[in-house]
């Protein structure tokens, strides 16, 4: 079920998409198979498991050189002609124009500077979808070994690690080695927009903003955690909630997922 936040933010990236028709594109990446099961969220006050479907998440983020296509083929998103209700005015400044990637910028390194209603476009030109909240944080749970791995002494103190790395948004993707899943860089690039990233926890900065995008920041806000040791997943969720859907952030990608039919 959409919250209400959700569906006016849906509503207003689908009435961008009619002003010129996305074209189509084909990035070359793996999507690998998540096998659905319940899980433990991080958040909420009670011990509610929650149900996870089978789906298919790309093996990795979204690079330069696949946003420069998807950019090039939809003029809309080119950095001079995207409405600033859809993203704001940091949006791809790394880039060098509307069509020249960062200078020295690896094309195989996520692409950043992204806000979630582009990323929304991406995935819908791509025939995918973002990934929900749970979805990511299901797949998250996986180290190299195992699918939930959050009971290790070392799991948090690993992703804490990997948080404070500086630039590691400028690094290649898939040099690290995969999780369970075959997911590579869940952790060690950038942090990642889901569909739904800031339905759980809210802050009176999300509801004060122009862009009136209730849609993702109407959900009770949710400060209470199930697992009070996982600061690696609190880091996260203060961060989602920290974002609205215009925002674009120099170490914030995103990857696709999809229905398996």
């Amino acid at each position: 079920m959409q919250s209400c936040g959700e569906a006016a933010a849906e509503n207003q990236a689908n009435n961008y998409s009619t002003i010129a028709k996305e074209v189509k594109i084909r990035p070359d990446v793996k999507m690998v198979t998540i096998k659905g099961g319940e899980y433990q969220p991080f958040y909420g006050e009670d011990s509610s498991l929650v149900e996870i479907k089978d789906f298919l998440l790309d093996e990795r983020p979204v690079t330069n050189r696949e946003f420069l296509d998807f950019v090039k083929k939809n003029p809309k998103w080119k950095r001079s002609n995207v409405k600033a209700i859809f993203a704001d005015d940091t949006y791809l400044e790394d880039w060098q124009d509307d069509e020249t990637l960062p200078k020295n910028a690896d094309p195989d390194a996520a692409v950043t500077y992204v806000s979630w209603f582009a990323a929304k476009a991406y995935a819908k030109s791509a025939g995918k979808r973002l990934p929900t909240l749970d979805e990511w944080e299901y797949v998250a749970m996986a180290d190299e070994e195992t699918a939930n791995a959050r009971e290790k002494p070392t799991y948090s103190s690993n992703l804490i690690n990997l948080y404070n790395e500086k630039e590691r948004q400028l690094k290649p993707t898939m040099v690290s080695k995969p999780n369970y899943w075959g997911a590579y860089n869940m952790f060690d690039l950038v942090w990642e927009w889901t569909d739904d990233f800031n339905s759980i926890m809210t802050t009176s900065d999300t509801r004060s903003g122009t862009f009136d995008d209730k849609g993702l920041f109407c959900a009770a806000a949710a400060t209470t955690s199930t697992d009070a040791l996982n600061y690696a997943s609190y880091m996260r969720y203060a961060f989602r909630a920290s974002l609205k859907a215009n925002f674009t952030v120099s170490n914030l990608g995103f990857r696709c997922a999809k229905d398996l039919n």
